[in-house]
């Protein structure tokens, strides 16, 4: 049975995975092998109200323990367990954190040593990376010859600080990865017809983008107002670290265009929960 999802396209980019919690899954990231990973819906949670039902943050107000419900329902779900969740601390910077042993669980059983941290790189079997959203961007990569994970949230101002290009570095300097050898993924996000911005953002965007991507990236409206293409700018970010395009998967799947199914700031404001993606090595 569909979840209902509206794509912008019939390219199979997802794999809708049908349980009593459901999530999506990137077949190029199943195909590996070595990573248990998921995108959340807001279907089959206990929340309630704006929150219903799978919301996925502690700091939007909802009750702690529905919360932990939720995670424990989706962890289950993709065979993962709370205890070894790693949570990032997000506040639209670049900064991209060595997950170790000892963050384990941090940020939900115990409470997070680091903060200002948008994006997460290790190679420790069982740790399973999580990052928050409603619909700003979220960025995988999976390593499979050095087994190395990254998971990155990029909303305008991480997309235009190119924290994808951070994380790939941060993984070939750490852990010897090669560009060549990375699988990267765009995640569920607000697509470019849904994503009004103000000049002053486009600006940035010209600064730090060539201008022969200029028309792929935005499109200026008669009301002064641009259209921003963040999808497009995080695959040109991927290109640019090195990763190879048949490596790289895009989504097309609008968070806003689905916010019946996913939680949209956009279409709802502060009133709504947070999605997240989750990425683990499997242990062996």
């Amino acid at each position: 049975m569909s979840l209902g999802l509206r794509y912008k396209d019939e390219e199979h980019i997802f794999d809708e995975i049908e349980a009593d919690t459901p999530y999506l899954e990137y077949p190029l990231f199943q195909n590996t092998g070595i990573v248990k990973h998921g995108f959340s819906t807001r279907l089959g949670g206990v929340s309630q109200g704006c929150y219903s039902s799978l919301n996925l943050s502690f700091t939007r107000g909802d009750a702690e323990e529905r919360v932990k419900e939720n995670f424990r329902r989706i962890g289950n779900a993709m065979g993962i367990r709370c205890e070894d969740m790693v949570f990032t601390h997000q506040t639209h910077t670049t900064n991209v954190r060595i997950v170790s042993e000892e963050d384990r669980g941090c940020g939900i059983i115990k409470p997070r040593t680091y903060s200002d941290v948008d994006g997460l790189v290790t190679n420790i079997p069982g740790i399973c990376l999580v990052t928050f959203y409603a619909d700003c961007v979220p960025l995988y990569f999976v390593d499979p010859v050095k087994k190395v994970i990254g998971l990155s949230h990029s909303g305008w101002r991480g997309t235009v600080g190119k924290i994808g290009r951070v994380t790939i570095d941060k993984m070939c300097r750490e852990y010897g990865s090669n560009p060549e050898d990375i699988l990267a993924a765009v995640g569920p996000s607000i697509c470019q017809n849904c994503y009004e911005v103000s000049e002053n953002v486009i600006i940035l965007f010209q600064e730090n983008f060539q201008e022969e991507f200029w028309p792929e990236l935005f499109y200026k409206k008669a009301n002064g107002k641009y259209q921003l293409n963040l999808w497009k700018a995080n695959e040109l970010i991927f290109r640019e670290g090195g990763i190879l395009p048949e490596h790289i998967a895009v989504t097309n799947l609008c968070t806003h265009c689905n916010s019946e199914i996913m939680y949209s700031h956009r279409q709802a404001g502060d009133k709504r929960g947070n999605l997240c993606a989750f990425l683990a090595l499997k242990e062996e």
